[in-house]
């Protein structure tokens, strides 16, 4: 392997397990300010219970991601400072202001919030955790600001002389039509992510004290009654958030197809421009991807995706390959590829794309069932409960990291579209050793970090809730058989159902 392929491995590597913390950092965020602004407005002990518990898990998440955040910055000047150079100009200010402004905000508040409790005003405090959430906010979109450039540069001049993309608009930059899509899509996904994190935690717990909860045991009964609330608020977050997803998510489709028909066409294996082109669920190709051998398909549904008509036309990668080669050329300077192929590796493409869609459905589809399981005071009890508090929190990670590969690995061979190959960003100067000691090293790290990491938030989330506070008069107990349990369950639900609103 030459440093290109290390290089690229490294990055993959380190920003994949970088993403795995960042929607639980920025939904988690968001979560624990809601549940804190609920016991603020109503003074219900579970909810201030419950956002203590979630933030603890949210401090020890963000810990581990900005150290693994950190070193994505060095690798633009250890492997791939050609790609500095060119587009620092462009890339570095949504950073520099991404560092100045959001990171300053986050780490700031957060401070403030986890040291503040019982020292600031019950309304600021729960003022401080607002703000780390904008923080991430802010932070995430700067980020994918200086993403969507390499998605579809704008806002820039290219100077011959130095051979640099020099800005000449920043707030084109910032209004990108890829990072108009993408920003909400991103968003959606955090919050789906991080509910799911949520429900899974408590659907365990819930199961767990059911029995002591039942016997009357005050508090458990008062444990019960918070992990109900947290488990109902989160599913219907889920919901939600699923449902913006796929809306957010058609859109950024909608517009991938315009900027980069390539990806698009890669995300099928549509080899031939095709109108009224079906949609593949499933398919099996020759060993090469040159050709389909079986699939099952839904009709018209990818000129649905592409173009917003069943009866449109979704350029295909044979034509798409002579349309690029008359305008870049019969190179893409890309050791990987052959003469005149700007290519992505569509089994990568196709996998990734079907699995974005269909682990997140799948996440949804769980929370939906949560909730219908936990209607007027039950607790779920069948066999299913165990899997699904464990599937809950990886499924919506995997589709963001499934998210991640396709949206990176569809715009290759380029690193910037249409200005720049990732042969041509690599480092000159980085040998093969120098890449290979820093990718062992890295990977090494990260492994620890990982065991470091689960170890930690296992720990938190056998302990669970903090006691109940001795003042804190009792819970009533889950609702039975008659029907003023079950008005009071009734209640319940409604309560932790709306209590988001707050």
């Amino acid at each position: 392997m030459d440093p290109l392929d290390l290089a690229r491995w490294q990055f993959a590597i380190t920003t994949v397990y970088h993403f795995l913390f960042v929607p639980l950092t920025i939904g988690l965020s968001g979560l624990v300010a809601a549940y804190q602004t609920a016991w603020l407005r109503t003074r219900d002990e579970r909810w201030l219970r419950v956002s203590t518990f979630l933030g603890r898990l949210f401090v020890i998440n963000v810990a581990i991601g900005v150290v693994t955040g950190i070193v994505q910055e060095f690798q633009f000047g250890m492997a791939w400072s050609d790609y500095a150079r060119f587009v620092g100009d462009v890339f570095g200010a949504p950073l520099a202001v991404e560092g100045l402004l959001a990171f300053f905000l986050e780490s700031t508040f957060l401070g403030l919030w986890m040291f503040g409790r019982g020292r600031l005003p019950d309304a600021v405090h729960t003022a401080c955790i607002w703000l780390v959430h904008v923080g991430t906010l802010f932070s995430a979109y700067f980020i994918l600001a200086a993403n969507s450039f390499m998605q579809h540069p704008v806002g820039y001049h290219y100077d011959p002389v130095t051979g640099r993309a020099e800005m000449t608009d920043f707030a084109a930059v910032l209004l990108n039509k890829v990072q108009l899509v993408t920003f909400p899509h991103v968003l959606l996904s955090a919050w789906l992510t991080s509910a799911g994190f949520v429900l899974g935690i408590g659907l365990w717990h819930l199961a767990r004290t059911r029995a002591a909860a039942a016997a009357g045991r005050p508090d458990a009964v008062a444990d019960h009654r918070a992990y109900r609330g947290a488990v109902r608020t989160a599913a219907w977050v889920m919901l939600v958030a699923g449902l913006g997803v796929s809306v957010s998510g058609d859109l950024q489709g909608k517009v991938m197809t315009e900027v980069q028909p390539m990806k698009m066409a890669a995300a099928e294996a549509l080899y031939d421009t095709q109108s009224s082109a079906p949609f593949s669920a499933f398919t099996l190709g020759t060993p090469d991807g040159s050709r389909e051998v079986f699939s099952v398909r839904v009709p018209r549904l990818l000129s649905f995706l592409a173009t917003g008509s069943p009866s449109g036309q979704v350029q295909g990668i044979h034509q798409l390959q002579e349309r690029y080669r008359a305008a870049y050329g019969q190179d893409p300077g890309a050791r990987y590829y052959s003469p005149g192929d700007y290519t992505p590796v569509i089994p990568v493409t196709y996998w990734t794309f079907r699995l974005m869609i269909g682990l997140g459905a799948l996440a949804s589809l769980i929370g939906a069932v949560v909730l219908w399981a936990t209607r007027r005071g039950r607790t779920p009890t069948g066999r299913w409960v165990l899997p699904a508090a464990v599937a809950l929190p990886l499924l919506p990670l995997l589709a963001n990291t499934a998210g991640w590969v396709f949206t990176e690995m569809g715009r290759q061979p380029w690193a910037v579209f249409g200005l720049m190959t990732t042969a041509q960003a690599v480092s000159p100067s980085v040998s093969t050793v120098e890449v290979l000691v820093s990718l062992v090293t890295f990977t090494l790290l990260y492994g620890v970090l990982a065991v470091v990491e689960l170890r930690l938030l296992l720990d938190h989330v056998r302990r669970g809730l903090d006691p109940l506070d001795p003042g804190e008069p009792p819970a009533r107990t889950p609702g039975g058989a008659d029907g003023a349990a079950d008005r009071e369950a009734d209640a319940e639900d409604a309560g932790a159902d709306l209590a988001l609103a707050f």
